[in-house]
Protein backbone atom coordinates (compact mmCIF):
# COMPACT_ATOMS: atom_id res chain seq x y z
CA UNK A 1 0.00 0.00 0.00
CA UNK A 2 2.60 2.21 1.08
CA UNK A 3 4.80 1.98 -1.83
CA UNK A 4 1.54 2.27 -4.21
CA UNK A 5 0.77 5.53 -2.98
CA UNK A 6 4.30 6.22 -2.56
CA UNK A 7 4.58 5.79 -6.78
CA UNK A 8 1.09 7.76 -7.16
CA UNK A 9 2.27 10.54 -5.14
CA UNK A 10 5.71 10.50 -6.83
CA UNK A 11 3.83 10.38 -10.43
CA UNK A 12 1.92 13.15 -9.37
CA UNK A 13 4.29 15.42 -7.83
CA UNK A 14 8.02 14.60 -9.52
CA UNK A 15 7.48 13.59 -13.35
CA UNK A 16 6.95 16.95 -14.97
CA UNK A 17 10.77 18.65 -13.74
CA UNK A 18 11.21 21.44 -11.92
CA UNK A 19 6.88 22.78 -12.50
CA UNK A 20 5.01 19.57 -11.82
CA UNK A 21 1.84 20.07 -13.97
CA UNK A 22 -1.51 20.86 -12.62
CA UNK A 23 -2.97 17.95 -12.42
CA UNK A 24 -0.18 15.84 -10.60
CA UNK A 25 -0.84 18.16 -7.60
CA UNK A 26 -4.33 18.12 -7.40
CA UNK A 27 -4.38 14.08 -8.05
CA UNK A 28 -1.55 13.85 -5.14
CA UNK A 29 -3.86 15.66 -3.07
CA UNK A 30 -6.97 14.54 -3.43
CA UNK A 31 -5.67 11.34 -2.88
CA UNK A 32 -3.74 11.46 0.32
CA UNK A 33 -7.01 13.76 1.26
CA UNK A 34 -8.98 10.79 0.40
CA UNK A 35 -7.17 8.34 1.84
CA UNK A 36 -7.21 10.44 5.29
CA UNK A 37 -10.93 10.98 5.09
CA UNK A 38 -12.00 7.82 4.48
CA UNK A 39 -10.35 6.49 7.24
CA UNK A 40 -11.92 8.87 9.41
CA UNK A 41 -15.29 7.75 7.95
CA UNK A 42 -15.50 11.55 7.00
CA UNK A 43 -18.08 11.98 3.95
CA UNK A 44 -16.19 14.26 1.99
CA UNK A 45 -14.10 11.02 1.19
CA UNK A 46 -15.61 10.33 -2.23
CA UNK A 47 -15.50 13.90 -3.60
CA UNK A 48 -11.85 13.76 -3.10
CA UNK A 49 -11.47 10.73 -4.74
CA UNK A 50 -13.60 12.01 -7.61
CA UNK A 51 -11.30 14.84 -7.92
CA UNK A 52 -8.05 12.39 -8.33
CA UNK A 53 -9.33 10.33 -10.72
CA UNK A 54 -10.57 12.89 -13.14
CA UNK A 55 -7.63 14.61 -12.66
CA UNK A 56 -5.91 11.60 -13.27
CA UNK A 57 -7.65 10.35 -16.34
CA UNK A 58 -7.24 13.58 -17.93
CA UNK A 59 -3.95 12.31 -19.25
CA UNK A 60 -5.71 9.62 -20.71
CA UNK A 61 -3.29 7.13 -19.11
CA UNK A 62 -5.32 4.02 -17.84
CA UNK A 63 -2.11 3.21 -15.46
CA UNK A 64 -2.43 6.07 -13.57
CA UNK A 65 -5.98 5.64 -13.23
CA UNK A 66 -5.58 1.88 -12.47
CA UNK A 67 -3.02 2.99 -9.32
CA UNK A 68 -5.34 5.42 -7.78
CA UNK A 69 -8.14 2.96 -7.76
CA UNK A 70 -6.17 0.27 -5.99
CA UNK A 71 -5.69 3.56 -3.88
CA UNK A 72 -9.83 3.45 -3.03
CA UNK A 73 -9.71 -1.06 -2.55
CA UNK A 74 -6.51 -0.79 -0.45
CA UNK A 75 -8.04 1.72 2.08
CA UNK A 76 -11.61 -0.56 1.75
CA UNK A 77 -9.61 -3.39 2.71
CA UNK A 78 -7.83 -1.87 5.64
CA UNK A 79 -11.38 -1.08 6.73
CA UNK A 80 -13.07 -4.70 5.86
CA UNK A 81 -14.83 -3.58 3.22
CA UNK A 82 -14.02 -6.44 0.50
CA UNK A 83 -15.51 -6.31 -3.04
CA UNK A 84 -14.03 -7.22 -6.25
CA UNK A 85 -12.44 -3.65 -6.87
CA UNK A 86 -14.53 -2.68 -9.80
CA UNK A 87 -12.96 0.70 -10.75
CA UNK A 88 -10.03 -1.28 -11.17
CA UNK A 89 -10.71 -4.67 -12.83
CA UNK A 90 -12.11 -2.41 -16.12
CA UNK A 91 -8.41 -0.40 -16.31
CA UNK A 92 -7.01 -3.88 -15.36
CA UNK A 93 -5.78 -4.24 -18.91
CA UNK A 94 -4.08 -1.30 -18.73
CA UNK A 95 -2.32 -1.84 -15.70
CA UNK A 96 0.94 -2.62 -15.19
CA UNK A 97 2.24 -5.93 -13.77
CA UNK A 98 2.53 -4.68 -10.22
CA UNK A 99 -0.73 -2.99 -9.83
CA UNK A 100 -2.38 -6.89 -10.99
CA UNK A 101 -0.39 -8.08 -8.66
CA UNK A 102 -1.42 -5.96 -5.81
CA UNK A 103 -5.15 -6.27 -6.83
CA UNK A 104 -5.26 -10.19 -7.02
CA UNK A 105 -3.48 -9.55 -3.41
CA UNK A 106 -6.24 -7.04 -2.45
CA UNK A 107 -8.37 -10.11 -3.92
CA UNK A 108 -6.69 -13.30 -1.52
CA UNK A 109 -5.51 -14.69 -4.91
CA UNK A 110 -2.23 -14.15 -3.95
CA UNK A 111 0.46 -13.94 -1.10
CA UNK A 112 2.12 -11.20 -0.46
CA UNK A 113 5.56 -10.97 1.21
CA UNK A 114 5.70 -9.26 4.69
CA UNK A 115 3.45 -5.83 5.06
CA UNK A 116 5.49 -2.22 4.70
CA UNK A 117 6.33 -1.05 8.58
CA UNK A 118 3.77 1.56 8.23
CA UNK A 119 0.29 1.88 9.71
CA UNK A 120 -1.78 1.12 6.79
CA UNK A 121 0.43 -1.39 4.93
CA UNK A 122 0.00 -3.70 8.31
CA UNK A 123 -3.49 -2.58 8.64
CA UNK A 124 -4.08 -3.47 4.56
CA UNK A 125 -2.31 -6.83 5.09
CA UNK A 126 -4.14 -7.61 7.94
CA UNK A 127 -7.55 -6.87 6.22
CA UNK A 128 -6.73 -9.27 3.04
CA UNK A 129 -5.69 -11.70 5.97
CA UNK A 130 -9.66 -11.58 6.92
CA UNK A 131 -10.36 -11.36 3.90
CA UNK A 132 -8.90 -15.27 3.40
CA UNK A 133 -10.03 -16.39 6.58
CA UNK A 134 -5.91 -16.65 7.60
CA UNK A 135 -6.27 -14.67 10.54
CA UNK A 136 -6.26 -15.24 14.43
CA UNK A 137 -7.45 -13.34 17.29
CA UNK A 138 -4.02 -12.20 17.76
CA UNK A 139 -4.27 -10.32 14.26
CA UNK A 140 -7.64 -8.72 15.09
CA UNK A 141 -6.17 -7.26 18.34
CA UNK A 142 -3.51 -5.76 16.05
CA UNK A 143 -5.81 -4.62 13.47
CA UNK A 144 -7.89 -3.01 16.39
CA UNK A 145 -4.55 -1.45 17.82
CA UNK A 146 -2.95 0.10 14.64
CA UNK A 147 -6.98 2.01 13.90
CA UNK A 148 -7.27 3.04 17.58
CA UNK A 149 -3.35 4.30 17.47
CA UNK A 150 -4.03 6.37 14.16
CA UNK A 151 -7.51 7.26 15.06
CA UNK A 152 -9.04 5.43 12.07
CA UNK A 153 -12.85 5.13 13.04
CA UNK A 154 -13.77 3.52 10.14
CA UNK A 155 -11.69 0.66 10.43
CA UNK A 156 -11.43 1.17 14.46
CA UNK A 157 -15.62 0.27 14.35
CA UNK A 158 -15.18 -2.86 11.73
CA UNK A 159 -12.61 -4.43 13.72
CA UNK A 160 -14.44 -4.04 16.85
CA UNK A 161 -17.40 -5.47 15.46
CA UNK A 162 -15.75 -8.44 14.26
CA UNK A 163 -13.94 -8.40 17.96
CA UNK A 164 -17.79 -7.74 19.21
CA UNK A 165 -19.03 -11.02 17.52
CA UNK A 166 -16.25 -13.43 18.03
CA UNK A 167 -16.72 -12.92 21.73
CA UNK A 168 -20.85 -13.80 22.00
CA UNK A 169 -19.45 -16.26 19.68
CA UNK A 170 -17.78 -17.46 22.50
CA UNK A 171 -20.13 -16.94 25.28
CA UNK A 172 -18.35 -14.14 26.38
CA UNK A 173 -20.73 -11.35 27.58
CA UNK A 174 -18.44 -9.03 29.85
CA UNK A 175 -15.84 -8.79 26.70
CA UNK A 176 -18.86 -8.36 24.28
CA UNK A 177 -20.71 -6.11 26.75
CA UNK A 178 -16.75 -4.01 26.93
CA UNK A 179 -16.57 -3.62 22.87
CA UNK A 180 -19.74 -2.66 22.35
CA UNK A 181 -19.38 0.15 25.20
CA UNK A 182 -15.80 1.40 23.13
CA UNK A 183 -18.13 1.03 19.47
CA UNK A 184 -20.71 3.41 20.90
CA UNK A 185 -17.72 5.71 22.04
CA UNK A 186 -16.61 5.45 19.03
CA UNK A 187 -20.15 6.32 17.02
CA UNK A 188 -21.48 8.80 19.59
Amino acid sequence: MKRLLAIAVLLATGCAGPQPADWQLNSSQALVAFQRYYLLGDARAQAEFDIARRELASTGREDLVARAELVRCAVQAASLEFGDCPGFEALRPGAGAAEREYADYLAGKRSRPAAGDDPLSRLVALGVRMRTASIDPEGIAQAVNIASSQGWRRPLLAWLGVQEKRARDAGDAEAAGAIRRRIELISG
